[in-house]
């Protein structure tokens, strides 16, 4: 394990409503959502180091580029390594199989004292950040993508943020989710958002919906954490 506490910076994000949209069924549907802080960028290599004692990305020599090659269950468990090395109550216990479920009280009511994932609704709500189109602002302003990122990973934090001031929420790395993507169809194959350094520009988009196994890693996909807001007031 890790042996220094990281520096995570939270964004606030106001309380609010997401309608998400699945292309391939043609479903819409409408979350309501409480206040909630975001990571202001994806976890990096050097914060995943420090928690969990691990360097698994394939890009090598910058500590501060976004953590990628990690699995769904390596972000839950940052997760929960994180909130314990703050003493903060972890987010997530395990079920009999061993697989990661929220703890009950935050299925009661969302506001765990520790780190989490972000559900979907949450992280389109936050990248969307009060803006209507496919994207908060011009893509080579905001975003690494294929047409401008050398095909290579980049540090977080250098293109323009949205409006609430999250940045690299599209294009860099895709952010693994909490939410399942469709369980009848897919069984336990969990939700990634925003697109990466790899992506044409139309995968750089709020709304585009991607899926994958909870045990999958590969060098384009990494994750930010959240907290809610009574959690971090408190």
């Amino acid at each position: 394990m890790g042996t220094t506490t990281p520096r995570i910076d939270l964004t606030p994000v106001p309380p609010g409503r997401a309608t998400l949209t699945d292309r391939r069924t043609q479903r819409s549907w409408t979350v309501d959502l409480a206040p909630f802080h975001l990571g202001t960028l994806p976890v990096t290599q050097e914060q995943y180091a420090q928690v969990t004692g691990e360097h698994p990305s394939t890009a090598q020599g910058n500590d501060r580029l976004p953590v990628e090659t990690v699995s769904w269950r390596d972000a839950v468990l940052f997760c929960n390594s994180l909130s314990q090395q703050e003493e903060l109550t972890p987010a997530y216990d395990f079920d009999a199989q061993g697989e990661p479920v929220l703890r009950k009280p935050v299925l009661r009511d969302p506001s765990p004292d520790g780190y989490r994932l972000p559900t979907e609704a949450e992280w389109e709500y936050a990248c969307r950040a009060g803006t209507s189109g496919p994207r908060y602002g011009p893509l080579d302003d905001i975003a690494w993508h294929r047409g401008n990122s050398a095909e290579r990973p980049h540090e977080p934090g250098t293109r323009l943020p949205n409006p609430w001031g999250l940045h690299d929420m599209l294009g860099n790395v895709w952010e693994w989710c909490w939410d399942l993507y469709d369980p009848e169809v897919y069984g336990t194959y969990r939700v990634l958002r925003g697109g990466g350094w790899f992506d044409e520009h139309w995968s750089c988009r709020a709304s585009v919906r991607r899926r994958s196994h909870p045990t999958f890693r590969v060098d384009d996909v990494g994750f930010r954490v959240a907290r809610s807001v009574r959690s971090v007031t408190n």
